[in-house]
């Protein structure tokens, strides 16, 4: 049976200010009228019920995660004490899942991304369990055909087809590639079977643990210690012990670029990570000038800028080009576009210099 795992932990500091601590980049409505975690909620809907539907968060965020999705239990919603990185996140939720389903099917997906239209994305995840069901030891990812020569995501190499359902095909991964430089990305485009990797995955919630306690083995332990504790008076003290003390390690360094049988569904669905604020452009109208603007704004001479900002204040420009301005409450961020894979920086100095109430 298969069960929805939403990864909500992110705290999206290349959206600062709009995006804080209390308040991270999965709960904005950065595109539409629902924030990006209520959509990846909205996108699962049809392919699990609540009660097969988790949502991993930090425990800071569990409230608020809460507030956003009410059709959700409490009791699916599960805080980490702290962050460890996907490979603890998702073998968490494994490990939970297994608990009253040995059989189950997890379908994984990150809170903060845009994928298009719903229908195509559920379309995909029913290939990918079917894959699943067809190869009970496989890992199933989705590759996403790049639309420009990426730098700030991973890549996948395509592999032989496999098979096709529903009109959709399905690949072995060849080779991980981690995020290229500019030329190498070009090259990577120019092949033609160098997908995005989504980090959105399909598969059996035995199979990941097996492979976790094969190379990952006192991480795995610790998750069942976890998981043999849960719904007991003991849970959230044993979570905070066992969780502090595990590595942090992604998912595909952990486990996917070990194992031995690892598929890719090619994503019929449009996806964005919307990574950063220049992402807005892909998702937003520009004006006359190239300015995609979100704010109450007077612009004069200004060209290809990302503004956003409360309809309450005014944001005027004048002779200004290539900018990123973000007000936000009571901050206001003014950067080079060039620069906007640098904003996280701007939160580490807020935090070194301990300016937290901007945070």
């Amino acid at each position: 049976m298969l069960h929805a795992f939403i990864m909500a932990g992110g705290g999206g500091t290349r959206f600062w200010p709009r995006s804080r601590q209390s308040k991270p980049k999965q709960f904005l409505k950065l595109v539409g009228d629902a924030t990006l975690l209520q959509q990846a909620l909205e996108r699962l809907e049809a392919l699990a019920t609540p009660a097969r539907t988790w949502v991993i968060t930090g425990a800071s965020y569990a409230a608020e995660t809460a507030r956003q999705l009410p059709s959700l239990s409490p009791e699916r919603i599960v805080g980490e004490p702290c962050g460890r990185d996907t490979a603890a996140c998702i073998g968490l939720g494994a490990a939970l899942c297994a608990r009253n389903d040995s059989d189950a099917i997890m379908a994984v997906t990150p809170a903060d991304q845009v994928i298009e239209p719903a229908q195509e994305f559920r379309r995909a995840v029913q290939v990918a369990e079917q894959m699943v069901n067809e190869h009970p030891q496989a890992l199933v990812t989705f590759g996403i055909k790049p639309a420009f020569a990426a730098t700030g995501y991973g890549y996948l190499e395509r592999g032989v087809e496999l098979a096709q359902r529903q009109g959709v095909p399905v690949y072995r991964v060849g080779a991980f590639r981690e995020k290229p430089h500019v030329e190498l990305a070009e090259t990577y485009v120019a092949s033609g079977k160098h997908y995005w990797n989504s980090g959105i995955f399909v598969w059996r919630a035995a199979t990941i643990l097996g492979l976790l306690r094969v190379h990952q083995p006192k991480l795995a332990a610790a998750l069942e210690r976890i998981a043999a504790t849960w719904d007991t008076p003991s849970q959230d003290d044993v979570l905070t012990k066992e969780y502090a003390a595990l590595d942090k390690i992604s998912i595909d360094y952990a486990v996917m670029e070990k194992a031995p049988e690892v598929l890719m569904v090619q994503a019929p669905f449009l996806w964005d990570d919307v990574g950063s604020w220049l992402a807005l452009e892909r998702r937003q109208p520009q004006d006359a000038h190239d300015n995609t603007v979100l704010a109450n704004h007077l612009g004069i001479d200004t060209h290809h800028c990302v503004i956003v900002g409360d309809d309450a204040k005014l944001i005027a420009t004048l002779g200004v080009s290539d900018l990123i301005i973000i007000q936000d409450g009571d901050a206001i961020l003014v950067a080079h576009r060039e620069e906007e894979g640098n904003i996280k920086k701007i939160v580490e100095q807020l935090k070194a210099t301990k300016r937290e109430n901007y945070l």
